[in-house]
């Protein structure tokens, strides 16, 4: 006897070996017995073979028409062989039988299973709607394919072109687009970049980068809404100072000056004078939202997307010739010991008579005509010769807290576009100059300390009365030992300070906008600020500020290091460089001497860290900003038992990691062989 059988939603058949009351012991044709219960038993015959009834009931379910059965159907419960009978004929065979088990089966979408053998017609609603979503899935099948075939062949559909970013980097998984990239991938055996490269998906890799940044960061665009500056209320008395500033020419959101008074009295006054827009922009205002949403202004090489728009950030930068309104703070200073006395805070309007420019008079105003060894023909002569001293005794003081003095290794680039100086936005077509800057330059130097002092001495006021702030800490210099911020005055082991926050730039950094609300209060109310403020101690909207804006900036640093590459690759072949003198790191990683640029060259594995090597760029990539290098010849001496003694700089190492891609390959289906989906970066 043999018998077929329901094994987990699957027909088995095969002799049946033995026979319990509730189970049977049934032999398969592969030789396997199995163990079944009685319950899962549908068939039971002697005839035909368990092999020739399984293929002729298969071949026969074919030709079942599922809408004709379906009329066919009682409305009541009924069970397979009841439906052959009907279908068929009154002597409906095993094989009929069968063929109308195995089709019942496989339509849920026309008849519910009701139990062992039995079923129930599904409503005509029911029916209707699901064929409907069967037919839809058949046309997004053939859709997906068509599409497929068209990237294999080099062309772009139009609806994969408009959701190339999405598809790359945030896809949904079930959509015929992204399957249509997967399917084509594996076809066409190419990575994701280059067979979308090659159909014309990405105009350029500039394009590529920027526009995935956007989607990204900007999904709903770089404009603003319109929006008025608000208007500072506050009758604020004139400062009897007169102040410059020190920026770049491309600065526009000019958030700092300084003042010096009392030169050769033996007392100094030292002012740090701020933008203050928070005098005006009010927390959960319209112009707030704004520069909540972004957090921060994105910088790039001849491009820049502002925290503000630029009218409301001309209402408050502190343009020269201008009477300014800032949140000054203005020390009290020993001119002969530079010991600072002490240090009150001031709202105000500030005479701006100057706006100095860093690359106009880095080459003018050096150590050598601040310290008088040199001539020094440019105004502010004297108050910059002071702040230059004072800053470096502060930096000095900075430095025995931290145990060891900052040093300033590599320098700085700068990155030159002809786009009209930043006037036009680019796109990457652009010839590129990039310049050395080194850090810690005289100008460098007495900004930098200025800001420290200024922010430093703002963080200890604020805990003082007692007022919640955003800081910067870091609890030591030891290794992984990164920088947090957080609500609380704490050490920053890397500044050397006792707290430190980030107050001096509110046109472009939201937590300075943020800080500066909390410093007006205490300029306002003093001892009472903390019933004043606009953020109370625990207050939750500064821990969400806190998240929102470490986010932001780390995303738009990675972007700043990405595209800061690209131009550097693109620099590399727009002079014709393929040699380069580097230093090695770690791991075949090398950096260039006089570029901002670290990449692996082959050859380099087994060198020790700081080896001097030239090395020859055999291929650049600028889809995945990778750069292909091999060693040409190493050009200092080996050193017997010379030691690592340099930390790591992990951020340079990152950079120079794999773009990642979102699409997963083995979303093609069928587990063939496929290109990898990311590319060195």
């Amino acid at each position: 006897m043999f018998a077929l059988f329901d094994d987990a939603g699957k027909f088995l058949a095969g002799r049946v070996m033995s026979e319990a009351e509730s189970s049977l012991q049934i032999e398969l044709e592969s030789g396997k017995r199995v163990k079944v219960k009685a319950a899962n038993v549908l068939l039971k015959f002697d005839k035909p073979a368990p092999a020739e009834l399984m293929a002729e009931g298969q071949r026969l379910a074919q030709e079942i028409d599922l809408d004709l059965a379906w009329e066919f159907a009682p409305d009541t419960e009924f069970g397979f062989a009841e439906l052959a009978r009907d279908y068929f004929d009154a002597k409906a065979s095993l094989a009929h039988q069968a063929a109308a088990l195995f089709r019942l089966f496989e339509a849920p979408h026309y008849f519910r299973r009701a139990g062992k053998g039995m079923f129930k017609k599904a409503p005509e609603e029911i029916v209707k709607a699901a064929l409907l979503g069967i037919e839809r899935k058949r046309q997004q099948a053939l859709q997906i394919e068509a599409w497929a075939e068209e990237l294999v062949r080099g062309e772009c559909p139009a609806p994969i072109k408009e959701q190339i970013y999405k598809i790359l980097f945030k896809p949904d998984k079930n959509g015929p687009e992204y399957k249509a990239v997967v399917e084509a991938t594996k076809r066409a055996q190419k990575a994701p970049l280059e067979l979308l490269q090659g159909a014309g998906a990405i105009g350029s890799a500039y394009q590529f980068h920027w526009k995935r940044f956007l989607f990204e960061n900007f999904p709903k665009g770089t404009g603003f809404p319109a929006l008025t500056a608000p208007e500072i209320k506050d009758e604020l008395p004139l400062a009897a100072v007169s102040a410059f500033s020190i920026d770049d020419s491309a600065t526009t959101e000019i958030d700092d000056a300084l003042s010096v008074q009392g030169l050769g009295t033996g007392s100094i006054s030292f002012g740090v004078h701020i933008a203050a827009p928070g005098l005006a922009i009010q927390p959960d205002s319209a112009v707030d939202k704004v520069a909540r949403d972004r957090f921060s202004t994105v910088y790039m090489p001849g491009w820049k997307l502002t925290m503000l728009p630029d009218e409301v950030v001309q209402t408050y930068t502190l343009i020269e010739g201008r009477d300014c309104p800032a949140v000054s703070i203005y020390f009290s200073i020993d001119e002969a010991t530079l010991e600072i006395r002490g240090f009150e805070t001031k709202l105000e309007r500030v005479p701006i008579t100057r706006n100095l420019r860093h690359d106009k008079l880095d080459g003018v105003i050096t150590e050598a005509s601040l310290t008088g060894q040199a001539a020094a023909d440019y105004e502010f002569a004297a108050e910059l010769a002071f702040c230059h001293r004072l800053a470096r005794d502060l930096k000095a003081k900075r430095e025995v807290v931290r145990g060891k003095p900052e040093t300033f290794n590599r320098p700085d680039y700068n990155f030159r576009l002809d786009n009209d100086g930043g006037a036009q936005e680019p796109d990457g077509s652009e010839q590129v100059s990039i310049t050395v800057r080194q850090r810690g330059s005289a100008l460098d130097l007495i900004v930098a300390e200025a800001m420290i002092l200024a922010n430093s001495s703002w963080g200890g006021w604020l805990a003082q009365l007692g007022l919640p702030g955003i800081y910067r800490s870091q609890a030591s210099l030891a290794p992984g030992m990164k920088v947090r911020m957080g609500t609380k005055a704490l050490p920053h082991a890397g500044m050397g300070v006792a707290q430190y926050t980030w107050a001096t730039s509110p046109l472009r950094r939201y937590v300075d906008l943020v800080n500066q609300w909390q410093i007006i209060a205490c300029a306002r109310h003093g001892k009472t600020a903390a019933l004043a403020a606009p953020f109370k101690p625990k207050d939750a909207q500064l821990f969400s500020i806190i998240s929102g804006f470490d986010a932001a900036y780390t995303a738009y640093n990675g972007f700043q290091n990405g595209i800061e590459r690209f131009w550097t690759l693109r620099y590399l072949q727009q002079q014709g460089i393929s040699e380069l003198d580097a230093a090695v790191l770690k791991d075949g990683l090398v950096r260039a001497d006089t570029l901002p640029l670290v990449f692996k060259a082959l050859g380099c594995e087994s060198l020790p860290r700081n080896s001097h090597v030239r090395v020859r760029i055999t291929g650049i990539d600028e889809m995945t900003l990778d750069v292909h290098a091999s060693l040409l010849a190493r050009l200092d001496e080996p050193v017997s038992g010379a030691t690592d003694e340099v930390a790591e700089d992990e951020d340079e190492v990152e950079a120079a990691g794999a773009l990642t891609l979102a699409i997963d390959l083995s979303d093609a289906g069928d587990g063939a062989e496929a290109p990898a989906a990311s590319g060195g970066a």
